[in-house]
């Protein structure tokens, strides 16, 4: 008879976010008249439309699929060459970081790459995770069968190594006692909003470097980054291509959360004794993954355009706006508030030592607004609530208008 991966069931409950979208459903259903009046602040979901030039291109690229001198068919498995050039000149070289364009691997999606790349790693290999943490990383080393046993009472793995990130130490892990073997850090952080310097992160670099450890740094948020001496990747860190994989994603940056789209950086000089990681991760891509579609790679390269770079950096300064009404609204009712300056996130302390989910369905019974409980990234994000600046303006400010009366509308 058949077996199944038992990892899969000791995982607690769902999906967060599914876990969200049913209770609001629940709500949604149990309450008709109050449907239409929820405002949605809670996944990182964009709601701009793709920019002008990025659409002029996907449709450019449609045409080229029914003309048989331009049609294209299987991907090539890094992706085409002109998106990795590209992203190279754009992203990397700029910033003084000697990434080459085969090192670069196109993807549908960071949340994609963060939950495939444990399949290079073994089993046995400890995970280090920030606390509150992207729930992505933990569960899918967890379906590895890589965490342990799941305690409910402490809502901790046994064989993950937990990094508190509290407003004691402004929300930034210190190195743990305990020695990894992965590490797994996103800057901007999602959830909490906040950033290290570069020299902070330096110091995970050359530690990373001492104990033979890699890092799994995420950099899906690094076009948001208005602050100096914030890297925007961990390559801009002397030593990094020996410790360090990077995730990037044009979902936030560029708007493709619904065309799908992201690249992972694996540095030839990433060697775990004589085996290259790079090599590793390139029979994996070729074995299960059959490439992102040309048009949406060629969408993605006129992101990288004078018109491009143009329109979406005026799609972030839109969300970042809402970021702005955010945090003011917050503080002006009277909340403790983090992130939000160089993140679309914000991350705020419950009043009153509220749990994150009674917290929760406060937001949603009584001002008919939906954000995320702090608890459901990790147990140090109880007593915390995150908000996105991915909504509308218009919705942006009519939740903070909520929850500064207390009452929706």
């Amino acid at each position: 008879m058949f077996k199944i991966n038992d990892n899969y069931l000791k995982l607690p409950g769902s999906y967060l976010f599914s876990n969200i979208a049913k209770k609001v459903a629940a709500y949604s259903e149990a309450h008709p008249e109050k449907a239409d009046n929820i405002i949605r602040l809670g996944i990182g979901d964009v709601t701009l439309p793709l920019a002008p030039a990025v659409i002029d291109r996907l449709h450019g690229a449609v045409d080229e699929m029914a003309d048989q001198s331009t049609f294209k068919g299987y991907a090539p498995d890094l992706g085409y060459e002109f998106l990795r050039t590209t992203i190279v000149e754009n992203d990397y070289k700029t910033r003084g970081c000697d990434i080459t364009a085969d090192e670069i691997f196109v993807s549908d999606g960071a949340k994609s790459d963060s939950g495939n790349i444990g399949d290079i790693f073994s089993v046995d290999n400890k995970i280090a995770v920030c606390d509150p943490v992207y729930p992505v990383y933990v569960d899918s080393n967890a379906m590895a069968g890589r965490t342990g046993v799941y305690n409910p009472e402490t809502e901790k793995w046994s064989n993950v190594i937990y990094m508190p990130c509290t407003r004691e130490n402004d929300f930034c892990p210190e190195l743990p006692e305990e020695t990894p073997d992965i590490i797994y850090l996103c800057f901007p952080n999602n959830p909490t909003g906040t950033t290290i310097t570069k020299d902070q992160l330096q110091v995970w670099v050359d530690y990373a470097l001492k104990v033979g450890a890699v890092i799994i740094y995420d950099a899906a948020y690094e076009a948001y980054i208005t602050s100096e001496n914030v890297p925007h990747s961990i390559y801009e860190c002397e030593g990094a291509k020996g410790c360090a994989i990077e995730i990037r994603s044009f979902s936030k940056n560029a708007g493709f959360t619904g065309t799908r789209l992201g690249f992972t950086v694996v540095p030839k000089d990433l060697k775990c004794g004589d085996v290259s990681l790079h090599s590793l991760w390139a029979r994996r891509h070729g074995t299960k993954f059959n490439g992102a579609p040309y048009i949406i790679q060629a969408a993605g390269a006129a992101v990288y355009t004078e018109e491009g770079k143009k329109q979406t950096q005026e799609q972030i300064a839109y969300y970042m706006n809402n970021a702005k009404t955010i945090r003011e609204g917050l503080v002006a009712a009277g909340y403790e508030v983090y992130g939000g300056v160089d993140a679309p996130y914000i991350w705020l302390k419950t009043p009153d030592n509220m749990k994150s989910w009674d917290f929760f369905d406060y937001l949603l019974e009584d001002l008919n607004v939906v954000g995320t409980p702090g608890s459901g990234f990790g147990p140090s994000g109880e007593g915390y609530f995150r908000l996105t600046a991915f909504g509308s303006a218009e919705n942006t400010v009519k939740a903070m208008e909520r929850i500064k009366s207390g009452k929706a509308d």
